[in-house]
């Protein structure tokens, strides 16, 4: 019989409550008891950012995280960030640059960018790179990745700067 703990916390702005083994990471939490598939699961050693989840407003990789770890925390998914609207600007912006190819990094770099962009203003294309510098792709090569992160940086100020292909 394996032994386990209770977990309650928010999860994309709904209470959860369940009883997990203490070594289930939060990564498998979501994906397999909350059937949250958006976090993906990769490298399982937080090399990869493809579990990428905000935890108390922070990104975390989540395969490096226990799910008894996260208790009483608020979590946000991608699916979460998605459906609230939070992170339309960047899909679009991801779309329209071709930003994404396999998709299995997409929503970890989406949460990467969206905690990068809430700070405000517009970064520099070599803040872009630093943020993501968690995150691994092995399609895109990373420039219509910065590219539509810049486009959305720049839509969200209001400011009309020349086009991001333009800035590299």
């Amino acid at each position: 019989m394996t032994a386990t703990m209770s977990v309650a916390l928010t999860v994309n702005g709904i209470p959860v409550s369940r009883m997990v083994a203490p070594r289930v990471t939060l990564a498998d939490f979501l994906r397999f008891d909350l059937g949250l598939t958006g976090t993906h699961t990769g490298c399982e050693m937080g090399a990869c950012g493809a579990c990428l989840v905000r935890l108390d407003g922070v990104p975390v990789h989540s395969c490096l995280v226990f799910a008894v770890q996260a208790d009483g925390a608020v979590v946000e998914t991608v699916e979460g960030l998605s459906e609230n609207g939070a992170i339309a600007g960047l899909q679009q912006a991801f779309h329209e640059r071709n930003a994404l190819q396999c998709g299995f990094c997409t929503p970890g770099m989406l949460v990467t960018a969206h905690a990068l962009l809430e700070k405000g203003g517009v970064p520099s294309r070599d803040e872009i790179r630093d943020a993501l510098s968690g995150n691994y792709c092995r399609c895109t090569g990373y420039e219509a990745i910065v590219d539509a992160i810049a486009a959305a940086a720049r839509a969200r100020a209001g400011a009309e700067a020349p086009h991001a292909e333009a800035e590299a």
